[in-house]
């Protein structure tokens, strides 16, 4: 069993550069396309990181030939040995459930084990069963498995009830192989949706409103390789953007985005935080002597992410007032709350808010992460509370974050990994 480490304190400012990994929200569903085509996928910028693991064994056991090499991945499936995706594999992480489409659309047939992944609450996946349902497949839930069938999916007009990023993508990938036009309407609109839609486009697909609510695809008999470059994880940036503001630091990140950080670039400046984007690819964070309260709701891309929200609980614990965080996404997304006030937080959880008092000086503590955003929110908290923190289960934050404990030493944190 592994921990994390953190020897902290109120005094301990975070300087330095830190070069912000590929994401993986957007390398899951692009190694998941690989199954669309039986030529030769490379993705550049892979983050290596548990989950691209486990999706890259799930294809292996598929039939997928696979390659990582120093942040480079390449895939090809000329061909599959079986269309079922065991529980076994599927329930150390939800995107499995990316697989769906891809089988279902290319080799007629997909057996799927319902996912796992975080325990942040519901994440249903009827979405992705109501789409491919549209597109023609025959779909059946039984003994714990999606199966799907259909000879060749049907182009459909199909509105999604709700945002959903994986049932946008599922349905996109399959809608490429489709007979005719499909009309996706209430797509979700995230960097890492069209993200994908890009590959797809390289890989031969025809897709009309990319980033956009309402897409349109025209499906196509067959898609080729491709070479695809997978964008900044704006998640991971927006962790160090929080740690440099939190410490009342001066960090650099590089290979960023900031055009897909708007709202977490708005929301520190409420804060007090200094941002400046020095040059292309580039984003400095400077925290401020004082950290302002500022509210918080959680909202689909363009809003605020809440992938984000745990960080910024811990960043808002020391704002000089209260502060409210609601939570629109996802129910059960306040486990982090109990082990902050572990730690000397004052928050009050009442339904889908949590109300924030501060500041409060925390102090280390042993402390469990229940997901990876959570955890990557009690890893800051170690930072600024005095003592030493330890943190378990941290094989939550290895699912998201590429060598998260040396970035943070490149930056000044005491910070290091323990075995027992």
């Amino acid at each position: 069993m592994e921990k994390i480490r953190i020897r902290g304190g109120p005094d301990l400012p975070l300087r330095g550069s830190v070069r912000v990994s590929g994401s993986k929200n957007a390398v899951l569903p692009a190694i998941a396309a690989a199954l669309l085509t039986e030529n030769k996928i490379r993705l550049e910028n892979v983050p290596l990181v548990r989950d691209v693991y486990s999706m890259m064994t799930l294809l292996g056991e598929l039939g997928a030939e696979g390659d990582l090499r120093e942040n480079v991945l390449e895939m090809q499936v000329p061909r599959i040995h079986r269309e079922e995706a065991s529980y076994d594999l599927v329930k150390v992480m939800r995107a499995s459930i990316l697989v769906l489409g891809p089988l279902v659309a290319r080799f007629g047939k997909a057996i799927v084990a319902l996912p796992g992944g975080c325990a942040i609450g519901s994440r249903p996946i009827d979405l992705h069963m109501t789409g491919l349902h549209k597109l023609g497949a025959s779909i059946t839930l039984e003994h714990g498995y999606i199966k799907a069938e259909a000879p060749r999916l049907q182009g459909a007009d199909i509105h999604f009830e709700k945002n959903t990023v994986g049932g946008t993508e599922n349905i996109v990938m399959a809608a490429s192989l489709a007979r005719g036009e499909t009309i996706l309407r209430n797509c979700a609109r995230e960097p890492e949706v069209q993200n994908l839609c890009e590959l797809l486009v390289k890989m031969g697909a025809k897709i009309d409103g990319i980033g956009e609510e309402t897409m349109r695809v025209t499906g196509v008999d067959s898609l080729g390789g491709a070479v695809h470059e997978i964008i900044p994880d704006r998640i991971e940036a927006g962790t160090y953007m929080v740690a440099g503001a939190l410490t009342r630091g001066d960090i650099i990140l590089d290979r960023v985005r900031p055009d897909h950080l708007v709202t977490t670039i708005e929301k520190l400046r409420y804060c007090g935080a200094r941002i400046e984007t020095p040059e292309t690819g580039k984003i400095r964070v400077v925290g401020s002597a004082e950290i302002h309260p500022e509210d918080i709701t959680t909202s689909p891309y363009p809003g605020f992410p809440t992938d984000m929200q745990a960080q910024f609980m811990v960043l808002l614990t020391q704002a000089s007032g209260t502060s409210i965080i609601t939570e629109t996404i996802f129910d059960r997304r306040f486990q982090h709350v109990n082990e902050l006030l572990r730690l000397g937080a004052s928050i009050e959880v009442s339904g889908d808010k949590a109300i924030v008092r501060g500041p409060s000086r925390l102090s280390g503590a042993e402390v469990i992460a229940s997901d990876l955003r959570a955890s990557a929110g009690l890893l800051l908290a170690g930072l600024i509370a005095g003592g030493e923190t330890v943190v378990n289960e941290v094989e939550h934050i290895d699912r998201g974050y590429e060598a998260i404990e040396a970035k943070l030493r490149q930056l000044g944190a005491r910070i290091e990994r323990i075995k027992e």
